[in-house]
This record gives structure tokens, sequence and C-alpha cells, in this order.
């Protein structure tokens, strides 16, 4: 018996040898390790991140890893959006959108460094997610993996693409200003106060001992000012004494100070708070220094780009006779409060951003002579890109975009491989290369992301009851006559695209896309009252509660059902019409009335027209080629679907919109004399730029619009194309194009629909010149066009 299990135990221990053994060598290498184990690189300051491939735009691409002095790709065996996420932060910006497999972005070369990555997505590096190990995959480049990272960077990377990884757990990413006094943390933005830097433990603040005024132009230039000022240091010292004394002490001078104050008001009792609620935050406040040494050069654009010298082990008495840095920030003209400093900062007429969603970004455009262009991308980076930011009235840069990434531009290119040294008070100051048609395009455009101070608009405002964060049902903060807050609806009526942008941009979720009067078809558990209405915005306010709007509630619709709502959009379409070609087709021509039965029934012509001996006579009509161009980031699409589109029998066609363009005639004073529309009874795509597709067609009732890159063409022939002048006596006028005039279609620039041009007209003949969109040419230069400003709201005067 003994023997036997004797026999059995050798038995099982041999083939607990062989059977694995055996397997080894005859079974193929499995496709996914069945437990991957955390795999660190042997020096993880040496790995460098870039995104490859075609075609992509700056934020995504194949996800290659420089290691061991070769670059090479990560299989996408077990790729998840964690993994994504991981390598986004660690090619610097916030966070993933999206990953893609089977080598989306074309295949990659060299080594696959990486396989069955496993990571949770709060790690600091890929280098210690699971892994099969470095260099070790069975994987072909037919299985590269990319990522797609949301477009917004993180503070304190430099490098546009190839990253430079920094494991070190001190590395500085988020700084902020704690001001001082209780009632400085009510206003925004905030200008003074102490300096504090992130770590893993909380926030700590940095020693004094060294700072230099370069130090402070660099933070208040990631705080989103332009310029920084003095700081009395006497005051904060100060503090810091008072800070260090006994309790008792302390308690002791506030009652003196207290019963001197009383004294000295008795007579006149001020109602306020308490001495207790004003104390200053400094007095209790714990200092842990983090950083004891900073040598910025001033022109950084993050602190952690500057030489820092870290504390480690116990650090809070590593600042000896010194305190926390404390600096002093001054605001550009749109975040100051004084009116005087508001003039004193006016903005250079020299460059301005455009096509942006938000404020402090955009593509950078220049004034050379008296018109506007565009500045090409080649050598463009964050130094160059904090001029422009700085000179704008913003903070340093925070993302230098190529490519047109805020769409393309109109007109000449001004300038190419500009070079600043960052000390420049103007991007004309920096060195930069004349253009020449060979050297750029448009699609090369440059554009940059400010650093703009924080002003906490966001929390005043929700969406609420829609599919996604995007749309919903609007809410505002409203304080009660009692001082409660609470959240109320806003009244649908008049509620528009322009009001809508507002409130998109207030809450940072880029365009709208719609503007609604009506949200019955969403969730309506958390119905609050109405607590505003009458809402009008021009569109450059920053907040809702910046727009117009009525003192007293007063909504005819006030049920939740006719509550204003937004659908929002991180991009939007951007229409411009082709002066030039205006200029080159204008022409008159006598038409009959019995071929205008049709227009007639369109309102295309002049009111007298009516009156006229129909079918006998004719009209004068003034006609020309309009050529309209999308060069925003969206296509431009009737806001109407094509189940409320309207049949016009006599013509053939559908109309998407209403009104698609105004065409109006002018005297120098701006009182309109003749004037027509376009209902855009057919937008689509007549043609396009090199490289993109058609996508919108009219014939069989197909879908309407305008792709992005392309352009509708209304030639001069077709009904409607036209200005009737019939009426119009000889002499000099101004031709105006409005395209999209009542906002019915969001797009990202509103301020180029206009396009402008002299006419002469003798009674036989007209010409017609200087063409140009209306936001082309300087203020001086405009002015000099028209003795007095051009209408826009094609009212009869």
């Amino acid at each position: 018996m003994e023997l036997h299990q004797w026999c059995r135990h050798i038995i099982v221990f041999l083939l607990n040898v062989w059977i694995p053994s055996c397997f080894a060598q005859t079974t193929p290498p499995a496709r996914s390790s069945p437990t991957p184990t955390p795999q660190t690189a042997d020096n993880p300051d040496s790995l460098k991140f870039r995104l490859s491939g075609f075609p992509r735009k700056h934020n995504e691409g194949r996800i290659e890893v420089f290691y061991k002095g070769e670059w090479g790709t990560i299989c996408d065996d077990d790729f998840s959006l964690a993994n994504a996420h991981v390598l986004c932060r660690q090619l610097g910006f916030v966070s993933a959108t999206g990953w893609t497999h089977s080598a989306k972005y074309g295949k990659g070369a060299g080594k696959i460094w990486l396989d069955n990555v496993q990571c949770s997505g709060s790690e600091r590096s890929v280098s210690v997610c699971k892994s099969r190990g470095w260099g070790n995959s069975d994987c072909t480049h037919d299985e590269d993996a990319g990522v797609i990272c949301k477009d917004e960077r993180l503070p304190g990377f430099v490098d546009s693409n190839v990253i430079e990884v920094q494991v070190d757990e001190n590395r500085v990413e988020e700084v902020r200003l704690r001001p001082v006094f209780t009632t400085a943390t009510k206003r925004m933005p905030v200008t003074e106060g102490v300096v504090e830097v992130k770590n893993k433990d909380g926030w700590a603040q940095i020693c004094d001992i060294g700072w230099t005024p370069k130090n402070t132009h660099v933070v208040c230039g990631m705080m989103g000012f332009p310029h920084e000022k003095k700081v009395n240091k006497n005051f904060y010292k100060h503090l810091r004494k008072r800070s260090t004394e006994p309790k008792a002490k302390v308690k002791a001078t506030r009652q003196e100070s207290k019963i001197k104050a009383i004294t000295k008001t008795s007579s006149k009792p001020k109602r306020g708070k308490s001495a207790a609620a004003k104390r200053l935050y400094a007095e209790r406040q714990k200092n842990f220094f983090l950083v004891h040494s900073v040598a910025c050069l001033g022109t950084e654009v993050h602190l952690a780009a500057c030489p820092l010298e870290f504390n480690y082990g116990n650090a809070t008495e590593s600042c000896p006779g010194g305190m926390p840095a404390v600096v002093s920030c001054v605001p550009g003209p749109l975040y100051t409060q004084s009116p005087t400093m508001k003039k004193k900062l006016k903005m250079p007429p020299t460059t301005r951003l455009k096509g942006g969603a938000k404020y402090g970004e955009g593509r950078v455009e220049v004034l050379k002579g008296s018109e506007w262009g565009t500045v090409c991308d080649d050598r463009w980076n964050l130094v160059s890109a904090s001029v422009v930011c700085r000179e704008m009235g913003f903070g340093s840069a925070k993302e230098a975009l190529t490519g047109a990434s805020m769409g393309k531009g109109l007109g000449p290119i001004h300038m190419n491989e500009v070079q600043c040294t960052g000390n420049e008070r103007s991007l004309w100051s920096c060195r930069y290369k004349n253009i020449t048609a060979e050297d750029c395009k448009h699609t090369e455009d440059a554009s940059v992301r400010c650093n703009v101070p924080y002003m906490g608009y966001e929390k005043t405002v929700r969406i609420l009851g829609g599919r996604t964060r995007y749309e919903g049902r609007v809410e505002v903060l409203h304080r009660e006559a009692d001082g409660t807050l609470r959240w109320g609806l806003i009244c649908g009526e008049g509620w528009g695209t322009q009001e809508a942008m507002v409130l998109c941009r207030q809450l940072g979720l880029g365009y709208a896309n719609h503007g609604l009067q009506e949200t019955w078809y969403w969730d309506s558990s958390n119905v609050t009252d109405m607590v505003m209405s009458g809402v009008k915005c021009t569109g450059d306010e920053m907040s809702i509660s910046q727009c117009q709007h009525h003192r007293t509630v007063n909504c005819q619709k006030a049920a939740a059902r006719f509550a204003a709502g937004v659908i929002c959009s991180e991009t939007a379409s951007d229409l411009v019409l082709n002066a030039p070609l205006v200029q080159q087709t204008t022409y008159i021509e006598d038409r009959p009335l019995h071929m205008l039965y049709c227009a007639a029934e369109e309102d295309c012509l002049s009111k007298s027209a009516a009156s006229a001996n129909w079918p006998y006579g004719h009209r004068r009509l003034l006609r020309f080629s309009s050529q309209i161009h999308n060069i925003g980031r969206a296509d431009f699409r009737p806001k109407a679907g094509r189940h409320s589109w309207v049949w016009h029998a006599c013509h053939g066609h559908y109309h998407s919109m209403d009104i698609f363009t105004h065409y109006d005639l002018m005297s120098a004073n701006g009182t309109k004399v003749a004037e027509g529309h376009k209902a855009s009874f057919c937008l689509e795509d007549t043609d396009c730029d090199e490289g993109v597709s058609k996508r919108y067609k009219c014939a069989n009732f197909g879908e309407q619009g305008i792709t992005v890159g392309c352009w509708d063409l209304y030639r001069h022939d077709i009904d409607c194309q036209w200005i009737d002048i019939t009426d119009v006596k000889p002499g000099n006028y101004i031709l105006q194009v409005v395209i999209n005039p009542n906002y019915e279609v969001s797009e990202s620039d509103f301020t180029n629909n206009a396009m402008k041009c002299n006419c002469k007209y003798d009674g036989h003949r007209i010409w017609v010149h200087n063409c140009h969109i209306g936001d082309a040419f300087s203020e001086e230069a405009e002015k000099k066009f028209e003795k007095y400003p051009g209408q826009l709201n094609n009212q009869i005067s």
C-alpha cells in the first residue's frame, strides 16, 4: 500500500515537470499575455513620445515611443481608452477622447516596443503599466495603435509634438495665486497673492529669497495677465510677523484696534462684516516651502520651464529670513475693473485673433498697411505665440497651433518664419520673412491659445435634460430678494443663436449649434421657475448676465416646455463671400417683365414692380455672381430639417432658409435706396479645394449644405441674383452683401459675413470697385471707404 502511494507521487511529479516543458516546445505563443506584469523602463526619464502618421490632426495619430535610442510603436492588442488616457497625458494633452487600431494612421517602422499594454488610466507613465515587456511582441505593424487626444494642453508642456517624459513627482504643473484678504477672494480675477504650486500632498509655497521680476512675469503670464507690477513686500512682512505672534497678543491687538474703531465711529454706526470675518488669511496660514529657488529668464510660458530647486524632507524651515513669494499682476483691458485703466490698456490695433471659440484663442492676423493678413506657421512656437497673447491683453501662450487649426484665413499672408525672443511688445518687432506665393498657403495659418484669467463664469449657469453634456435646458443661478440662491429657467421668447453663443462659450463648450425656444422634448424632472426673460446679447459678452434682459420676468409662455435651450458644438462653420468675383462680374440688365413672373412671386423685385404694366415694360437689374466659401471647421447646414423646407413650384426647387443673403444698395450716409435678397433655394458644394470631396447636392431632394473647404456659387444669370435698381437715380453708392443676416445658422465669426463695394452709376452703366470683406481693412481705411458707417440691419430708413 505504501509502495503504491509512493509510486503515485513520483508519477504526478514527473507529469508536472514534463507536460509544461512539452507544451512550451510545441505550442505557439499566445496572442495575449495571461498575466501581464508591470514593466518599468531602465530609465523612464529617457522616454519620448510622439504622434505620427497620415492623415491626422495635431492631437491624434499613431503613437510612437523612443526607447534605447530607437523609435518604435505600440501594438493594439488589449489596447483601451485607459491606455490612451495615460499616453495622451504623456504627450501633454489633458486626456484621450478615443483610440484606433489596425494602423489607422499608417504602418510604423522599426521596433514594436510594447504589446498587451493594460493601464488603469491613472498611471504617470505607460512604462509602469502592465505589458509583455519592452520589445517583447508577437505583432506586426498592421496592428499599430493610435490615440485621439482632447485638444487641450496640460500646463507646463512646451513642445508641440515630441514630449520628453519626466516622471519626477516634483514636476510643477498647477500654479495658483492665493489672495491674502478675504475680500479679495470674492473679486475676479485674482490679480495679487501668494504663489502656490501643487504637489502630491496639496498646495505649497515658494521661498521668495532671490525672487526676481522675471519670475513674476512668468507667473502673471500663466495666470492670464500680460504685465506685472511691484509688490509692497514690507506690508506682507508685517502680516507674517503678526502671524507668528502668540494668539493672545494678536487677539489683544485686534481688541485695541476694535475699540479705536468703535470710538471713532460711535456717532455713526456702520453696517458690515465683523472684524473676525475680515481677518487675514495669512495670519493662520502654515507655510510649506516646496521650492526654494526659481531662476526664470522671463520668456518662459510656464514656471516648470524655469530652473527650479526643490526642497526635500522637512521643508517648513527651508526659507530662513524669507517669506512666501507674492506677485501682483496687471490685467488686460477685457478683465480690468477700472474704466481709466481700460483706456490706458487699450489693445493695439495691429494684431487680432479670429475663429476661436473662447476668449484668448484664434487664428493670428496682423495689420500691414491697411489690410489684415495671416501668419504662416513655419517655425511657429510658444515664444512667438506668447508675444501675440500678451500683445492682445492676455497672458502667455498655452499652445502654438499650426495647420490652420482655427480655420483658414482670407487675403494676404503677411509673415513667415517668425522668430521672437519673447521680450518683444509686438509680433512686428520679431524677426520674420516676407511671404512669396510659393512659401505658404492658408492651410498653414498659425493660431494660438492664450492663458486667460479665471473668472468663474461657468459656475453661474448650467444646462440640464439633454442627451449629452453639450445640450440641454438653460438654467441660471439667481439670487432672491432674501439673499438665497436658486436655479431658474430662462424664458425662450426671443432666444436665438447670439444668446446661445454666449451661453456655450461661458460653459467652455465651444460654439452654439442651435438656440432653442422650446425644450419640451428633454427631461424635465429637475425643472424650476422662470427667473430671466427678454435676454438679448450682441454675442461678445463673457456671460449671459452681461446681456440685456428684463428687470422683472415677463414671459408669455412661462411653462417649462418653452424654456430656452442650447445645443453646443466644439466647431462651427464660417462663411465668407469672394469679393473679387463680385467686382469682376457686376453688370446691368434690362429684363422684360414677362420673364420675371417667378421672381415677382418670390419677392425679388422692388415694391414699384407691383404697379407696373405687366407683362409690358422691363426692370433694371444690377446682377453679379456670388461665390460663398466655408472656411470654418464644420459644415454649414440649414437650421431647418428637410421636412420644413418649402417647395416653390414656379422655379421648381426647395427653399431651406427664408433668407440666406441680403443684397443692398446704399447711399454714402447709409440710407438704403434699393434691396434684394436670396433665399437658399439650393445650398450645395459647387466646387472644393484640392483634396476635399463634395458632400452636398440639391438634385433629387438631396441634402443641402456647404462642406468645409468648399463653396456654393450663385451665378449672375440665375433668378433673384440681383438688386432691382429701376427706381435708383444716378450717383455714388455702396453695394453691400450680407450672408446669413438673421444669424439663423451659427458661425465661428459673423464679422466677415458682410462684403462692401464702391459703386458709381451714371444712369446707363455701373462701375464697381474696392470690393472687400467687412473686416479686411483697418478702421481708418474703412472710414475713408465710406464717410458714414454702412448699416448691417437691413432696415430701410
